[in-house]
């Protein structure tokens, strides 16, 4: 009887919509529910929020060290990126719960408002750092405008080419005015302040949201020499860019003086990693944090996360950008609007393709390119602007068809609890 019965409460659970119960989990049961309209929208939500709670961990884990040196405390970046975080998740709140018209309508206030803070790096404003002028600083705080305007682009060029859709095979409706004025000026600003990995980054943004439009592949036989001959000009005018590249092609990092120069970060990152081996030395246990390896906490974060976690720690990282991946390319595929295609891609082009690049120059396959590792790396600008991005995604997948009905027909657990508990009138009407 006792069997009997709670197969029929495993029954009536699976009908009214709750899912499994514990334990009846098959792959085709996995396999009908990566198949729902809502399983984009947790697939988001888990690896994003996996990303970003690792990231804060290893800030503390990393920075420690220089943050105890600079400010007499081995909390003080932690508690920074701590509070980055808050601001970020109440962002990524309100922007998961704009509806898509909304973000239509915020598309150029966007580009502009973008526009206007790169152009004032170049004011009283501005900030230099490392050779580097993409800073300005507001009320005590600096702000890297360009990660807001990767957003922006986003946000613009979802609009403009949704609404150019049958005229996309024209290259000039492709490009006006989404790539000229607004995308050029904004990636002229960028390398007008010396942050190649950047302005990189948005070029693949805008390119990758161009093929995404479906504007013909000719026009981006063009567009790839053009680009590619841009960034060659780019890095043989820089010293300090031609030096990360013969770093990177060359044996000269092989030298005893290894450690001089352009060799440091490189081969400090790789010690880091072959010190953690196929375990991890633990968490908190790097050695290359206390002064060895440059910016721990930042650009070569991925390098201490395989230093203390090994090759599950650096493995993870890896799954949980797949898992955005692919849930981008779930709504991508899913979704009948334009502009809700367009941006998906765009937000997945933009994390993706830093991560990339940033993972590419940690462990060798890249030139050290100076570009963080997204939710994850140390920084507040960085950070709050693709937690926003995260909840345009959120707001983008809640707009699949048949993704609002399911997660409005599908009560919260606090929901569900409050509603088990008798309120007095009811308690009064049982007596």
């Amino acid at each position: 009887m006792t069997s009997i019965t709670r197969q029929q409460g495993a029954g009536l659970g699976r009908s009214r919509g709750r899912g499994p119960a514990a334990g009846d989990w098959s792959m085709a049961t996995v396999g009908e529910w990566l198949r729902s309209p809502v399983a984009p929208y947790y697939m988001v939500l888990s690896s994003a929020g996996i990303l970003i709670s690792l990231g804060l961990v290893m800030v503390l884990s990393a920075s420690g060290p220089r943050s105890f040196v600079d400010n007499g405390s081995s909390y003080t970046v932690f508690l920074e990126q701590l509070a980055f975080a808050g601001v970020g998740v109440v962002l990524a709140i309100v922007g998961s719960r704009l509806p898509v018209r909304a973000w239509k309508a915020l598309a150029l206030p966007a580009i502009l408002l973008a526009l206007a803070l790169q152009a004032a790096v170049f004011s009283g404003l501005g900030i230099e750092f490392q050779g580097n002028r993409n800073w300005i600083s507001i009320a005590g705080y600096s702000l890297q405008p360009s990660e807001f305007g990767k957003l922006a682009l986003v946000v613009y060029g979802a609009a403009v080419l949704a609404n150019r859709r049958k005229v996309i095979h024209r290259i000039g409706q492709a490009t006006i005015p989404f790539v000229l004025p607004f995308g050029a000026v904004l990636v002229g600003l960028v390398l007008a302040g010396h942050d190649l990995g950047t302005a990189m980054i948005m070029v693949a943004l805008i390119v990758g949201m161009l093929w995404t439009a479906g504007l013909p592949a000719k026009w981006f036989v063009g567009v790839g020499a053009v680009a590619a001959g841009g960034v060659a000009f780019l890095a043989a005018g820089s010293a300090n860019r031609m030096q990360r590249i013969q770093v990177w092609l060359g044996d000269i990092c092989d030298s005893p003086h290894a450690a001089n120069g352009g060799c440091f970060q490189k081969v400090h990152a790789e010690y880091a990693l072959a010190d953690g081996g196929w375990w991890g030395l633990g968490l908190g246990a790097s050695r290359e944090k206390w002064g060895l390896l440059p910016e721990p906490h930042n650009d070569f974060i991925l390098a201490i996360i395989g230093e203390e976690l090994g090759l599950p720690g650096t493995l993870a990282v890896l799954l949980l950008f797949a898992i955005l991946a692919y849930a981008c390319f779930r709504i991508v595929s899913q979704s009948d609007d334009p502009f809700v295609r367009l941006a998906t891609a765009g937000v997945m082009i933009w994390i993706l393709s830093q991560a990339l690049l940033n993972i590419g120059s940690v462990i060798g396959m890249l030139p050290i390119i100076g570009v963080p590792l997204p939710l994850v790396s140390s920084g507040g600008s960085a950070l709050i602007a693709a937690m926003i991005g995260i909840g345009l995604l959120l707001a983008l997948a809640r707009a699949v068809p048949g993704a609002q009905e399911r997660l409005g027909a599908r009560p919260s657990r606090l929901r569900r609890t409050f509603s088990a508990v008798p309120t007095r009138r009811t308690a009064k009407g049982r007596r």
